[in-house]
């Protein structure tokens, strides 16, 4: 009999995504069901998507999921998690929904420790609503509102999310990891593994920074958009582990 070498994670649905060509969307949700799966917890995981390109989040992942106002995710995420501390609850943001209009919610969720994990795609661009700039965006890097590059003068540096929460004590698990090749994807998988069992286990706020590319709305291929998010992205945004709890390895 031949062994089975690949199939559908059970905490994926069935169905195609939406998302543009070379998205890596679908390599992210592919790699959090897979958690899911081997943790054996899909049955008391609870997911939250709020506004951006993941909005139909709910859509793919065989799991309950709630739907929540942009920028808002860690707030219902925290209501979820403190009236059924059982469960395993995860937000799944944008750079646009969690740096700028959600960045306060991330922030004070990550200082007071919430026992939940975020999983924060970061595209360097706001996808859904068309390829403004968002908080992450780099110097020089041309969007719908930035036609000339980002302006440092005008528009100040992009945000690195990753470092500034893990100075906060409440923080647990922050690490930056990247789907740009199969040895990344080996490896953000198991950064969102920690995350999920670092939950699991009754440490507080953990989150995994994941560098991903948005070939449409950058005006590229999907194989220059790869390129481009090597050379640029990963020298600004470093990937690592940025916190982890005593005894949790790197």
């Amino acid at each position: 009999m031949a062994e089975k070498l690949f199939s559908r994670p059970q905490s994926l649905k069935d169905v195609a995504f939406h998302y543009c060509p070379g998205c890596h969307h679908g390599i992210i949700h592919r790699l959090v069901a897979e958690v899911i799966d081997e943790l054996d917890v899909r049955d008391k995981t609870i997911g939250v998507a709020p506004v951006g390109c993941s909005v139909l989040a709910y859509e793919y992942f065989n799991c309950d999921m709630f739907e929540a106002a942009h920028g808002r995710a860690p707030a219902v995420a925290t209501g979820i998690k403190r009236s059924q501390p059982d469960t395993v609850v995860f937000t799944y943001q944008g750079d646009g929904d969690l740096a700028a209009i959600g960045c306060a919610e991330i922030v004070h969720a990550a200082a007071r420790g919430e026992k939940i994990t975020t999983i924060f795609v970061n595209n360097a661009i706001y996808g859904m609503t068309g390829g403004q700039m968002a908080p992450t965006s780099l110097i020089e890097q041309v969007t719908n509102t930035s036609p000339y590059g980002r302006n440092a003068d005008s528009a100040g540096m992009p945000i690195r999310m990753s470092e500034m929460l893990a100075t906060l004590d409440g923080a647990s698990f922050i690490a930056r990891v990247a789907v740009n090749n199969p040895a990344n994807m080996a490896k953000a998988k198991a950064a969102i593994k920690k995350a999920f069992e670092i939950q699991i286990n009754g440490h507080g706020f953990s989150m995994v920074e994941i560098l991903s590319t948005c070939p449409t709305n950058w005006g590229m291929s999907p194989l220059e958009a790869a390129a481009w998010l090597e050379q640029k992205m990963i020298p600004y945004y470093p990937l690592g582990q940025f916190k982890a709890p005593e005894g949790v390895a790197k």
